[in-house]
């Protein structure tokens, strides 16, 4: 059926009934054959702070997408809900905004996962995910202004900078205790879109963060202990109705 309606007017009909406002968006695969794990959290709205995660695995690409955790369990996502993120996907133009620093959203769409960061002196047992002992010189910048932003980065003990102070990593705080980063904004970074977003450790069951997707530790854990480097792990963030309507043409799980 082809449509002549103005896209203001379809966009108005869809708004009122209640579908995802994708209009002129070019739809295609966004996760690859290589990709044989997906962490997939759902959120019920794009004003949400909270989702349920499962994770998939398959054993080839023209493999069903099979279940890993018994059942879903509950995720805190940005306390003012999400926006479209940077990552290995094209964004649909449905007019949700684009996520920008501190905003407090979570990034929406498809991403690849990066180092594990973490206090201890090695990664939760069983983990095979490469992993960076956090120490006393350790930044993860999100000042724009930087030219270190959204960027980890260790600093010369001779030559601190002055701006280290507020973008330190180590901050004796629980929450932060494994910091799996979210590849959001980071090829390349574009300064003032959004930057530091990590899978981390809730800091209460009903405590949003301010753009990091975070969760009970042992289910954080349980998580790290699944992912695998040679499977090529992506995490896919989307409200439920949108992730419906391009679970076919993005090949979701």
């Amino acid at each position: 059926m082809a449509f002549s309606m103005h896209s203001k007017t379809l966009r108005f009909l869809l708004f009122a009934l209640g579908l995802p406002l994708f209009i002129s968006v070019k739809l295609q695969a966004q996760i690859g054959s290589n990709v044989r794990q997906v962490i997939v959290s759902r959120a019920a709205t794009w004003s949400s702070n909270t989702a349920m995660l499962q994770a998939y695995q398959r054993s080839s690409v023209r493999g069903p997408w099979r279940p890993v955790f018994t059942k879903p369990f509950p995720v805190m996502l940005g306390r003012s809900g999400l926006a479209w993120g940077r990552g290995v996907f094209n964004s649909p133009q449905n007019g949700t905004p684009p996520k920008v620093e501190r905003d407090c959203r979570a990034p929406a769409g498809v991403f690849q996962l990066g180092t594990l960061f973490g206090y201890a002196a090695e990664a939760p047992s069983g983990a095979r995910w490469p992993y960076l002992r956090v120490g006393a010189l350790d930044a993860y910048v999100d000042d724009p202004q930087n030219p270190y932003y959204n960027q980890h980065v260790r600093i010369d003990p001779r030559n601190v900078p002055p701006w280290f102070e507020k973008q330190k990593m180590r901050l004796g705080d629980a929450a932060y205790k494994w910091m799996l980063e979210i590849r959001h904004n980071q090829k390349p970074a574009v300064p003032g879109y959004g930057s530091a977003i990590f899978f981390h450790v809730r800091r209460g069951p009903t405590k949003p963060s301010a753009g990091c997707t975070t969760m009970a530790v042992e289910n954080l854990e349980q998580m790290i202990r699944w992912i695998d480097p040679q499977a090529s792990p992506h995490y896919v963030l989307l409200p439920q109705a949108d992730y419906d309507y391009l679970r076919g043409s993005w090949h979701l799980p």
